[in-house]
């Protein structure tokens, strides 16, 4: 199914699409001739405008080739939100580097392990902003520099290493690594385009009315390609002013929505189930007079936190799915056409999608299939693993998403799980998304994270749950609730409280070491 055309903000979908700019950071120097002095980047109390961001961009292009950064060759910025993040990936763009952005809250392991893989010749590290990029930075030989526009970053010594080609075009030259927080393995680092990350940046940006005026709370790590596209180039895309938040916390949150003019609110589920938590624990109501829209992903959303939320805000929580591979975004639910279920939306027009059945067919409306997805977002392939690339995009250009999905006859566009996650107990299909909404229900319940366990001749479901703070429920009190609301072969043989679920600095739920502790569980009575 090709998705249809769309008249957009004015314009036709596909005219966007073809006037999409050669580089990323072209619509920077756009807005600077056309609104110079609208705001761009705000960060702790200070804030540029497009002129500035557009002088911040040369002067650090300028520092770059100071550096010995040549066009082709790989930088690696280890960072937590900030403008020097920012004008760091926008100054490497104009030289054709490629940028592996890495979330410092990672493990050292894990950075020693991409920086070996991605070979930058340079690493810089936000140290202005974040503790844990000063530790990597000490421990891996950088040297603390000023710089008029970046303030104090870290950069290691210059070492060599194979250039890449560079691409004229767009859809060849290679703007972002970005490394997948795989759950088994080695992360993979997906090659992502210029012109794919324009193509979310514009289309989806578009269809979440971002416009110049408008003010996003940029809290997702733009180390994922979710807080990278959809977040800080489709704010800086479409004119509008980015507040670059370090680190979710939800007091902060509160008091920006309330404060700082915010319109726009992008995040995963955890962190909206954290700031309601928030505002309970502290008897809040929330004041937040500009915030026009909010939406979710990187994370299914379940009805009932949905709901919660909507009644707190009084405004709808947008729904949306996408995946590192995909730029991020497949498919949103649009402005004009709410919905009060979990779908995900429409596909984004310009893509293509498929829903195939285990044998190979495409899906009957409403038939869960393997979601299948063509189109100028994906990836350019995996960073030195054509075996891996081979395995996940054909050679007609369709990227399998590995999750279970359903097309209604309306289009819309519905995630049943991970292909990979789904439980079959009993010969009884079991998506963990499914019995995760009617835990989340419980009133003492915060977040909640099923998985499979494998026994002889069946699985069994394990159900982790995060109580809000200071609760008093216990495990047979869950089983109980589920016990009233779920078939028996849905229900968990084993539910285990967490003070905290592991998740990602996203927010995103580790589920694969979840899955293996569940596997040292003793056997169910």
């Amino acid at each position: 199914m090709l998705a249809p055309d769309e008249f957009i903000a004015g314009r036709w979908a596909s005219e966007m699409i073809a006037a999409l700019p050669r580089r990323v950071c072209d619509p920077v120097r756009a807005w600077a001739e056309r609104t110079p002095d609208a705001p761009a980047l705000f960060e702790a109390g200070a804030c540029w405008s497009y002129a500035e961001l557009a002088e911040a961009v040369a002067a650090t292009r300028a520092r770059l080739l100071e550096w010995g950064v040549r066009p082709g060759d790989r930088i690696m910025v280890v960072n937590e939100n900030s403008r020097a993040l920012a004008c760091l990936f926008l100054a490497a763009s104009e030289l054709d580097v490629w940028v592996a952005i890495i979330n410092a809250r990672l493990a050292d392991d894990e950075i020693d392990t991409i920086a070996a893989h991605c070979e930058p010749v340079r690493e810089f590290y936000t140290v202005a902003v974040s503790s844990d990029a000063a530790r990597h930075a000490e421990r891996r030989g950088a040297e603390t520099v000023a710089d008029p526009w970046l303030g104090e970053v870290a950069v290691t010594p210059h070492r060599e290493a194979e250039a890449r080609p560079v691409h004229e075009s767009g859809a060849e030259q290679v703007a972002a690594l970005i490394y997948t927080s795989g759950t088994t393995g080695v992360p993979k680092g997906v090659m992502l385009s210029h012109r794919g990350l324009s193509y979310v940046a514009a289309v989806s940006g578009a269809l979440r009315d971002i416009k110049p005026g408008a003010r996003l709370y940029g809290v997702l790590p733009a180390s994922h390609v979710y807080g990278l596209a959809s977040v800080l180039l489709g704010s800086l895309h479409n004119g509008a002013c980015l507040h670059m938040v370090p680190r979710f916390d939800p007091a902060e949150t509160y008091r920006a929505l309330a404060e700082d003019g915010i319109t726009v609110l992008q995040g995963v589920p955890a962190m909206y189930a954290r700031l309601l938590e928030y505002m309970e624990t502290q008897g809040l109501s929330l004041h937040a007079p500009h915030l026009s829209y909010m939406s979710v992903g990187g994370a299914p959303l379940d009805l009932g936190l949905k709901q919660r939320v909507e009644a707190a805000t009084g405004l709808t929580l947008h729904n949306g799915y996408g995946l590192t591979e995909s730029s991020p975004t497949i498919s949103q639910t649009r402005i004009e056409a709410p919905r009060s279920d979990c779908s995900v939306g429409k596909i984004l027009p310009g893509l293509e999608a498929r829903v195939v059945t285990v044998d190979g067919d495409d899906a009957q409306p409403g038939e869960i299939g393997e979601l299948w997805v063509r189109g100028p977002s994906i990836m350019l392939g995996y960073f030195k693993n054509p075996e891996a690339t081979a395995a996940t995009v054909d050679p007609e250009g369709w990227l399998n998403t590995g999750d279970l999905a359903t097309l209604d006859d309306g289009g819309y566009l519905t995630i049943a799980g991970r292909s990979k996650e789904l439980i079959i107990r009993s010969g009884f299909n079991v998506y963990p998304p499914d019995v995760e909404a009617v835990l989340n229900q419980h009133p003492e319940v915060t977040l909640s994270a099923v998985v499979g366990r494998t026994v002889p001749g069946n699985e069994e479901v394990v159900a982790y749950i995060q109580p809000v703070p200071g609760s008093k429920v216990t495990v047979e009190d869950i089983r109980q609730f589920a016990k009233e609301r779920l078939a028996g072969y849905k229900r968990p043989s084993h539910i285990i409280l967490m003070e905290s679920l592991p998740a990602t600095a996203t927010g995103k739920i580790l589920k694969g070491k979840l899955k293996q502790a569940a596997q040292l569980l003793p056997d169910s009575t």
